[in-house]
């Protein structure tokens, strides 16, 4: 008895006709729509200030418009967190919209996560809830279930568990499930988006990348689970691109989550033929005794000034521009220079001539790091260093927020599924918890013999992806053979990962094995600041971080080249 769930979106503003085209293109028993993340958590919230009707994903609306009777003919059930802030409020824009096309569907949400009105301060606190809410409203027949911040995960855990009757305590089941979730939450990343090894993948004849096919989770009810996609559709399915996305915004081996904690290190991956990879071998436990909650409010006004600095005497002008503009800066909370040497020697372009200097200046006071700073900037068109522009025109000064995590006992939500009929199934809290302690490592793989050795980048030999959490980031490495995994594991410490990424020298990173994926997890803590939403670095998200460490050069052996 198979489940396939497939997945049709991997955050607000993903391709439009995902939807429509997982419908279409092959079997289908649910499809699963991830439109939320820290950043459009804070979105949605300055969205409803202006509007308390407002906090949910409206492009989800104008999907189904298109796509509600297509659902409804195939018998294909829809599950997506676009709820947002306001999932009851979706909820009925929904129904309103299956009345006005005819199509006769039961809408049902979830809800319980906002706890914005116990945290002051904050535009949206919502705490991570797990899937028993949403299989409580497929249990009773919905066709659309809509909810608010719930884990990536519960989109298919939430399906799996109403469908194969799976206890609460079935741990290594749902545990199997949080893994092809996970797998599937980010969409075309599991189907050669954003994958490290791209460039040799394309060309392979059969591997368009053009246009990655959305993937889908074959489902069993051992928790067992085949990732794949539908036939014809571009992009591709390996254990490289499952092993990627797997490591994608985890930390240590245990994935906690407020169902089940999966154990990472026991997730095994095996091609399954074309376009199938099979997960197996998970192992869960009892969740952890408190549920995440994100905090987001807003942090201030900041503004942007990038000036170009093009030909000779790059750093003289740098130092020019900045002793110009610091009489207008000494008043402001924050000050951010930043040189990219992007300038090349005897460049045939006036572009590649060219560094950018960037500014970046952030206060409580919009006045502050608005119009004082734009005009410092502007009056130094005429009076600066040679060849004086800049990218853009500096603005008015535009608010960011800041994310932070706490977290709350398991009964401090109210996790309802209120049912297409009205009526509203409390979902009870976990009774079985853990204290979560990292497992012990395990035992490092035999070292490669001696060799001779070359000068060359990282990435010729292992794969990274990289992400977000708070502010934090973690990038994910793995090997694609036994001997490169046995040179990975004693060659890339955290001492190592510091001395190739100098902007983590000073701050904490910590490893994590998973040897079955032949993998490692480095989570650098603080690199992100505030959260993307503060956008306290060039890129904001870490998510190049990855292709940085893979572009870095060291001595690798000449066996594994």
């Amino acid at each position: 008895m198979t489940l396939r769930i497939g997945n049709a979106s991997g955050f607000y503003g993903d391709r439009f006709d995902a939807l429509r085209e997982m419908l279409t293109g092959g079997e289908l028993d649910v499809l699963t729509g991830d439109y939320l993340a820290e950043l459009t958590m804070l979105i949605l919230g300055r969205d409803r200030l202006k509007d308390p009707g407002a906090g949910y994903a409206r492009t989800f609306l104008r999907q189904l418009e298109e796509c509600l009777g297509i659902a409804h003919e195939r018998g294909v059930r829809i599950v997506a967190n676009a709820g947002g802030l306001n999932p009851a409020g979706l909820a009925t824009r929904v129904r309103e919209l299956a009345d006005r096309l005819g199509v006769p569907v039961r809408v049902a949400h979830v809800e319980g996560d906002d706890l914005t009105a116990a945290h002051p301060g904050s535009l949206a606190a919502h705490a991570y809830l797990g899937g028993f809410g949403i299989a409580e409203c497929l249990r009773a027949g919905a066709d659309v279930v809509v909810t608010g911040r719930v884990t990536d995960a519960a989109l298919v855990t939430g399906p799996a568990t109403a469908h194969f009757g799976w206890e609460p305590t079935d741990y290594d089941r749902l545990a199997g499930a949080v893994v092809a979730g996970h797998v599937l939450e980010c969409g075309t990343q599991a189907t050669g988006g954003n994958y490290a090894f791209f460039a040799e993948s394309l060309a392979k004849s059969s591997h368009d990348l053009r246009r990655p096919g959305f993937p889908l989770a074959e489902l069993h009810e051992d928790g067992t689970a085949v990732i794949t996609k539908h036939p014809g559709t571009g992009g591709f399915v390996d254990v490289g691109t499952v092993t990627a996305q797997l490591l994608y915004e985890t930390q240590g081996a245990r994935y906690a989550g407020p169902d089940v904690t999966a154990r990472l290190d026991t997730v095994r991956l095996a091609q399954d033929g074309p376009d199938r990879v099979r997960i197996s071998g998970v192992r869960g436990e009892a969740p952890p005794p408190t549920l995440k909650v994100g905090l987001n409010k807003l942090g201030g006004f900041r503004n942007e000034v990038v000036f170009v600095l093009t030909g000779l005497d790059i750093e003289a002008k740098a130092a020019l521009v900045r002793a110009q503009m610091e009489p207008v800066l000494g008043k402001v909370a924050s000050v951010h220079w930043e040189l990219a040497r992007t300038d090349r020697v005897d460049a045939d372009t006036e572009e590649t001539a060219s560094a950018l200097l960037r500014l970046v200046v952030r206060d409580p006071d919009q006045d502050a790091v608005g119009r004082a700073l734009s005009s410092a900037a502007v009056e130094l068109a005429l009076a600066s260093y040679p060849g004086f522009h800049v990218l853009a025109p500096p603005g008015k000064g535009a608010p960011y927020g800041v994310f932070e995590d706490v977290y709350v006992p398991h009964g401090a939500v109210d996790h309802v599924a209120v049912l297409h009929d009205g009526r509203r199934i409390p979902v009870a809290p976990a009774q079985d918890t853990l204290v979560l302690e990292s497992p012990p490592e395990p035992p490092l793989p035999e070292p490669l013999p001696e060799g001779p050795l070359t000068r060359a980048p990282l990435g010729l030999v292992a794969g990274a992806r990289s992400g977000d959490k708070g502010g934090n980031a973690n990038v994910g490495v793995w090997a694609r053979t036994d001997e490169a995994w046995r040179w990975l594991a004693h060659t890339l410490t955290v001492d190592r990962f510091r001395e190739l990424l100098p902007e983590t020298a000073d701050l904490k990173v910590t490893r994590h094995q998973l040897p079955h994926l032949r993998a490692l997890n480095f989570v650098v803590e603080g690199i992100l600041g505030a959260g993307v939403a503060a956008q306290h670095r060039f890129d904001p998200q870490a998510k190049a971080l990855g292709e940085w460490l893979r572009s870095r050069h060291l001595d690798i052996p000449e066996a594994l080249l």
